[in-house]
């Protein structure tokens, strides 16, 4: 009798002991990080907040200029899954081993546009040499910084192609992300910006004055990929992404969805 309670208080112990390593290792299968371009706030939390509630798995997100979430995971902060508002991002975590090859897809796209705060007065259309400058007043242009950010790579290619960025290049807002850019828009700070469609379509204070033709900047093309360090159940939540619920929710913010 006294041998059978021995052992039963030794393995009460442990499990015990057992039992806050087991719910820490739960917990960390039932959670994944994922790194989103700025861009994609909006129809991210909705997706995941979607996922949450079948899948049982807290998705959780950071959002940025995909510049700054790279150089975040290059210096090891932990991600399950980036999101890249272009290639050259993607690439830049390829190159040094960081991302997982195999799972990288192009996933969406997206058009650049010309916005203005909604009571402005400012009409352009976008065409070679078009008046930026002169229209611009002596307010700057919003958008992302140019040597780093998406937004503002798409930006500039768009007006060296039509002859206009050496006008405005000094007088240039370089945000951090697009969404900072918007914001400058936004509460009138600059009298015009460059972002996605997907932006401009979210923020009921600004307008669209034009859209860029495609033809002068390369495709806005959204990488995703599974870090290295990716855990347990990021796989599937890619798939959800991919799935045709998932891609109602991307149209449905503005963004087009890439063939797979």
């Amino acid at each position: 009798m006294v041998m059978t309670r021995i052992l039963l208080g030794l393995l009460l112990l442990g499990v015990a002991v057992a039992s806050p390593s087991l719910a820490i290792a739960e917990g960390q299968q039932q959670q994944i990080l994922v790194f989103a371009a700025a861009s994609l706030t909006d129809a991210m939390q909705e997706i995941g907040a979607d996922y949450q509630k079948s899948a049982h798995v807290a998705v959780k997100m950071s959002f940025d200029a995909s510049s700054t979430l790279a150089r975040q995971i290059e210096e090891g902060a932990r991600a399950d899954v980036f999101f890249s508002a272009d290639t050259a991002w993607m690439d830049y975590l390829q190159k040094r081993d960081l991302i997982q090859t195999a799972t990288r897809r192009n996933m969406l796209g997206n058009a650049l546009v010309l916005i203005a705060p909604a009571h402005s007065q400012i009409r352009l259309k976008i065409a070679p040499h078009f008046a930026l400058a002169a229209a611009l007043g002596d307010g700057h242009l919003a958008t992302g910084d140019p040597d780093s950010v998406p937004v503002g790579r798409y930006a500039r290619a768009a007006l060296t192609t039509l002859g206009v960025w050496d006008e405005v290049a000094s007088r240039v807002v370089r945000a951090g992300n697009v969404r900072d850019a918007l914001m400058y828009v936004t509460r009138g700070e600059a009298p015009l910006g460059i972002v996605y469609s997907s932006d401009a379509l979210v923020e009921k204070a600004v307008r669209v004055v034009d859209t860029f033709p495609a033809n002068t900047h390369p495709p806005i093309v959204y990488p995703i990929a599974l870090t290295q360090s990716a855990r347990t159940g990021a796989t599937a939540f890619i798939g959800y992404l991919q799935s045709p619920q998932g891609q109602k929710i991307f149209a449905k913010y503005g963004f087009s969805v890439l063939a797979h």
